[in-house]
């Protein structure tokens, strides 16, 4: 069965509260992460994301990748290119991190 490409915020919150393993890959910018990111997330650049894929392959195999931007756009086209290399255990968060600070973490701030 095909993950579907987008999973929703509150969906990644209530897979973290249940304990199960993902990662949490954030593909924006560094100064963008300085600014506002979700606890426990990796920084993996968008343009770094080709010469990361071993790694973030060996992650997928492990448990579920979810990528994720500001607004949930440049994880949208992370998430497709990770598939078409092969890696299917990946989702793009929809609405980004922005729809996290709304939905889930009032804490992280908005940008």
């Amino acid at each position: 069965m095909t993950l579907p490409l987008e999973i929703a915020t509150r969906e990644v919150k209530r897979l973290l509260d249940a304990g199960e393993k993902l990662f949490l890959i954030d593909v924006r910018e560094p100064y963008e992460y300085a600014t506002a990111k979700i606890e426990g997330s990796e920084l993996v650049p968008m343009r770094s994301v080709p010469a990361s894929l071993q790694a973030l392959e060996a992650q997928a195999d492990e448990g579920l990748l979810v990528v994720y931007c500001h607004h949930g756009i440049r994880s949208l086209q992370v998430a497709n290119w990770l598939r078409e290399q092969g890696v299917e255990g990946c989702q793009s968060m929809a609405g980004g991190i922005d729809a996290w600070s709304c939905d889930v973490d009032v804490g992280v701030p908005r940008y």
